[in-house]
Parts: C-alpha cells; structure tokens; sequence
C-alpha cells in the first residue's frame, strides 16, 4: 500500500441522480448492481482489515451517486455506520462524492457533523453547452459556488472533469482545465468520456449524433492537461476509468477506455517533452536521453512507439535511452553524435 491512506470504496451507483447524464451507466462502471446498505458499510471495513496492513490510514469513501441528493434519512444512516467505525479507530476519515447543485450551508453543517473530511464534486465541464448536452442539469456556475462553499468551510475539495462529452472540443476541454485550477482544488480527476453500453451515450454513438471520443483522442489532449494541473501543484488523483472486469469485458464498447490510459498519457508527455529538445537536431544523428529512475520504458512508449517516432521524425541513426537518477526535470539530452 502508498504512504496515503487507503481507500475502502462504498458504492451507492444512482442514488440521489435525478439526472440522468448521457454517458453514465453507474451499474455497469462500478460492477455493483445495488445500493450498499448500511450493513454492507460495516462489511466493507471489517473486511479491509484482513488485507490492509496495520497502522496504516484508512478512508472510508462514497462513490457512484449524488450522495447529498439522497433522502437526508438514507444519508445519515449511511454516514453513522461510518462515523461510527470512525469512532472506533477502524477508519480515519470519510469521502463522498456529490453534484456541484447538491451543496448548501446546511448540507456543509449535515456534513461536519457526521464526520466528512473530503468531498468530490463532478464537475465535468465548465462549458454549460456541454453541460446542456450531457444532461447534466447544473451549471459551470454552480461548480463555482460549491467550490467556494466547500474550500469555506475547510473541506478538501476534489474536482472530476471528463474530456470528450457531447459538444466539447479540444480547446473546451483544456479551458475547462483552467477554470478548475482557478478553484484551487486539493486534487482533480480527469475522466476522458467511455462509450458505455446501456447509456443515452451509447444511443447516439450507434445513431451517429456524437464522435467517439477515442484513446488516442484522449491520449493526446491529456498530455496537454496534466502539465497544466501539475504546474498549479494540484495532483491528479485518476486518469481515466477504473478498470473493472464488466468494462473490459465489453460494457465498455468505444471512447476512451484503456486499463494503462495514465500511463499512456505519462509516456506521451515525455515524448512531446523528447521532441523540443531534438528540434533542429541535424538528420543522421545518434542521441542519447536520460530519464528518471523507471522511467525507461514511459520514455520508449508502448511497443516502443516513442522511439520509432523519434527516430523517423528526425532522422536519427540511433537513440538510446538511459537512466539517471542524477537529472533535473523528467528528461534530458545527453549526448549527440554524428
């Protein structure tokens, strides 16, 4: 396990979603059919102990719903079988997720009270066209105001954006990015949209009415995203979907569904990154580049992808990729011979 806590994850798919977002099939995404119960909570944790080492922090978290758009009774029995195991030291601290529309001060107070540390907004796009096209029946601007409320009220602020939804751009995408650095958030995930069978996505895919939104797609606009959060310090907690036995096994069925889709964005930054300090390198060269300790094979990409585009772009004799725990930054050039 990481030096971070360890998340028990808790889904509740649909609960408290009175939209129904076009791309969203929570059932098929998460692999659970229902709601936990408050028993499957305590279930949950009692069984975490059998595989977490001791000692270690332990975060109890809601996912796959609205969960403050749940009748309050649901919620705060939910809540107190958490709290409760919070009291009792089998976890440390408790995470939902919820709608941007779903926060008010007296939710904030709702809350507190029962012990959450961390709340995950969806946001998904600051474009409201986009928002309008997706069904997401909130507002950039609500996104604004529950973030205010939340980093006001000293909650941890997590923002999830997804790429690739109906009506959006490469350039949306990326200022939408923006606009969610502008929040200071405490992390970010970034969902590029998957065709997911059984969705009002998947309907106009099949019809024609939207454009796949596909891995490299994804790959490509990322690799530009991602510099702009970690520029900011604001880490990027996901990228892409969670990889689940139903996806892969065909839930899944277009867009940008990928079980090593961070990793392939990772490889393709540096390969950009690789590109600016080759350009204007004379043809016929043989260079050398220097990564970071494990980094080797990000650099050479998938199947070696890297290095053949590097090498037929600039028309290199030869490339050869070291590692060095000794460089600055992610990449360097170290030698160039004729």
């Amino acid at each position: 396990m990481s030096a971070r806590a360890a998340v028990l994850p808790v889904f509740v798919p649909h609960l408290g979603c009175e939209h129904a977002c076009v791309f969203c099939n929570q059932r098929r995404i998460s692999g659970q059919e229902k709601p936990a119960s408050c028993e499957d909570v305590t279930d949950i944790i009692r069984k975490s102990a059998s595989f977490l080492p001791p000692g270690g922090k332990r975060q109890l978290a809601f996912y796959g719903g609205s969960f403050t758009a749940i009748p309050i009774p649901e919620q705060e029995a939910l809540l107190g079988a958490a709290q409760a195991a919070k009291a009792r030291g089998e976890i440390d601290s408790i995470r939902l997720s919820t709608r941007p529309d779903a926060i008010d001060d007296t939710v904030l107070a709702r809350l507190r009270r029962c012990g959450v540390e961390t709340v995950e907004l969806g946001a998904q796009s600051m474009d409201d066209e986009v928002l309008r096209l997706s069904g997401r029946g909130h507002t950039a601007e609500d996104v604004e105001r529950a973030s205010r409320l939340l980093k006001g009220a000293g909650f941890r602020l997590i923002l999830q954006m997804m790429t690739g939804l109906p009506g959006a751009a490469a350039a949306s995408d990326i200022e939408t990015a923006r606009k969610l650095i502008a929040l200071r958030p405490d992390g970010v995930r970034i969902y590029p949209t998957v065709i997911v069978r059984d969705t009002a996505l998947y309907d106009m895919w099949r019809a024609g009415r939207y454009r796949e939104h596909t891995v490299e797609d994804a790959v490509e606009l990322c690799a530009q995203i991602l510099p702009l959060f970690e520029a900011a310090g604001i880490p990027v907690i996901r990228l892409g979907l969670n990889p689940t036995e139903e996806l892969t096994a065909g839930a899944a069925v277009g867009g940008a569904y990928h079980p090593a889709l961070g990793e392939l964005v990772l490889s393709r930054i540096l390969l950009h990154r690789a590109e600016a300090l080759l350009d204007g390198i004379e043809p016929g060269s043989r260079v050398t580049l220097a990564v970071g300790r494990g980094r080797r094979s990000q650099m050479a990409g998938q199947h070696r992808e890297n290095i053949r585009r590097l090498t037929e772009n600039f028309s290199l004799a030869g490339l050869e990729i070291r590692e060095d725990e000794h460089i600055l930054g992610e990449i360097a050039l170290v030698s160039i011979e004729k």
